[in-house]
């Protein structure tokens, strides 16, 4: 990595860990990466790409490319790079524009159609590439906006997870990029002057319920600089004693012995002193019981 930047550094230390904490690359493995033309699933490929020559392992990436003939579409920026990096490559070539936006009722947006659109087309293409896991480039913020999006309007409580298993049971989805950060995956784009193709369905839409929560995002931002690492660590601790879900509380409390337990009282307090009541960020952390 000696030849790498410092935001590629980072972003590719982020990757390995990410990857090795959810078991999401396995030996033999056939990754079939979605390339939107995006700086998300460029880096995503970059990264895995340049991650791939420093397994212990042996595994296959291949990149898929669909070309939703949206108006003023041009792939040949995307071909080209694709073919610079000497990666094996796919472009598939299906109408999904037309289809969405004569389906979508005006005023309607298209990310929900489109998306159930391209992930049956993906879904189709990772099976005759022979692939048994597709990679997409969500990261964190994503997470974090399907997040507040579904608490806020859906009533529920959501978002990414590193990886799953599609309902057939055919492919495992992972997300490598998950704990990874917007604002760094823009920085790399800029870096390799990645060919950006411009979006002409949910890009081109205004006032959308994602972009009011990357905003709330900023401005919680504003006042806490880490916001979004410490929400990212509370998706990954959950206290199921603490919440209102009856089927959650039932399956927690017949789990497996051998799963430790974070007892009912004092999970994930924390004791705030005067001095931190009137506007100091220390806090100290009560021991969370075994």
């Amino acid at each position: 990595m000696a030849n790498l930047s410092v935001v590629e550094k980072q972003l590719s230390k982020q990757l390995r860990k990410t990857s090795e904490e959810y078991q999401l690359l396995e030996p033999d493995d056939r990754i079939m990466v979605a390339v939107s033309g995006g700086k998300d699933s460029y880096g995503l490929l970059h990264l895995l790409c340049d991650l791939k020559k420093r397994l212990p392992f042996s595994l296959s990436i291949v990149a898929v490319h669909l070309d939703q003939k949206q108006p003023d579409y041009d792939g040949a920026p995307l071909r080209k790079h694709l073919e610079t990096m000497g990666v094996s490559h796919e472009i598939i070539s299906e109408d999904t524009y037309s289809f969405v936006v004569e389906h979508v009722e005006e005023g309607g947006t298209y990310c929900s159609l489109c998306s159930r659109l391209r992930r049956g087309i993906l879904y189709g293409a990772a099976e005759r590439l022979q692939c048994n896991k597709i990679a997409l480039g969500h990261h964190r913020d994503d997470a974090l906006q399907t997040f507040l999006m579904n608490l806020l309007y859906s009533g529920k409580m959501q978002s990414m997870p590193p990886k799953y298993t599609t309902d057939d049971g055919r492919f495992e989805v992972i997300r490598p990029l998950i704990q990874c950060d917007e604002a760094q995956l823009a920085a790399l784009s800029e870096e390799q002057m990645f060919p950006i193709l411009p979006c002409n369905l949910c890009g081109s839409q205004d006032g959308l319920k994602r972009k009011k929560m990357a905003s709330l995002l900023l401005q919680l931002q504003e006042e806490r600089k880490d916001v979004k690492s410490v929400m990212m660590n509370a998706l990954a601790n959950i206290s199921p004693t603490h919440l209102f879900d009856k089927d959650l509380s039932r399956a927690w409390g017949e789990r497996d012995p051998q799963i430790p337990g974070k007892g009912t009282l004092g999970v994930g307090r924390v004791r705030i002193s005067r001095k931190d009541e009137e506007g100091s960020s220390k806090v100290k952390r009560l021991p969370l019981f075994s």
